[in-house]
């Protein structure tokens, strides 16, 4: 009965040692969970050009600082085949396998690679300091902004600079914002969790 418990390198992070132990059903569910909340924060949309800006980094780099990197990776495939299969998970409410393959798919197909980047740096600790955890999130960020600049310049035929003009200069501060809120909620989160394990004790 305890395989299942400690074959989850997760517990390492700030949700699976709040939820520990972090069983097949547990691990599941949140899976589904933060599917749920990528497609939610998709809808939070700020339309400026061709890429809009949303929330979803913020949601994939959390996803991945939270769940670690096989169950963050995990609920980010799950969300992009929920999307595919013609649900409205995508930004604005879009679905469906065009989508994906539009100018904002290099995103989205990057998404759980972000998240397992920054899930694997947060296994290791990095979620614990605001500097490090900030480190974790631009890797994981770092992922989608290259993915999604390339294939928008394949798609478009565009040159490098010019798609990084159009979809990428326009979202770096909005990224750097995302990064380091998601960065401080993480150390707070973790400082909040030995308070109350103090208490009980």
């Amino acid at each position: 009965m305890s395989s299942h418990v400690h074959s989850y390198p997760e517990a390492d992070t700030l949700l699976g040692a709040a939820l520990a132990p972090l069983d097949w059903t547990r691990s599941v569910s949140l899976v589904f969970v933060f599917s749920l909340l990528t497609a939610l924060a998709a809808q939070i949309v700020i339309p400026i050009g061709p890429v809009p800006i949303t929330a979803q980094t913020f949601a994939v780099l959390l996803t991945g600082a939270l769940l670690g990197s096989r169950l963050g990776a995990m609920a980010m495939i799950v969300y992009l085949v929920e999307g595919a299969s013609g649900l409205p998970f995508f930004y604005g409410g879009h679905g469906g396998i065009a989508h994906l393959l539009g100018p904002t798919g290099g995103y989205l197909v990057a998404f759980p690679a972000a998240a397992f980047v920054t899930g694997a740096f947060a296994e290791n600790g990095w979620d614990k300091r605001f500097l490090t955890a900030v480190a974790a999130m631009a890797a994981g960020s770092a992922i989608i902004i290259v993915a999604g600049w390339a294939w928008f310049s394949f798609l478009t035929h565009t040159a490098p600079g010019v798609a990084f003009k159009l979809s990428i200069a326009p979202f770096l501060v909005g990224d750097v914002i995302k990064i380091l809120l998601a960065a401080a909620l993480l150390p707070a989160g973790w400082a909040l969790l030995k308070r109350k394990a103090s208490n009980r004790t």
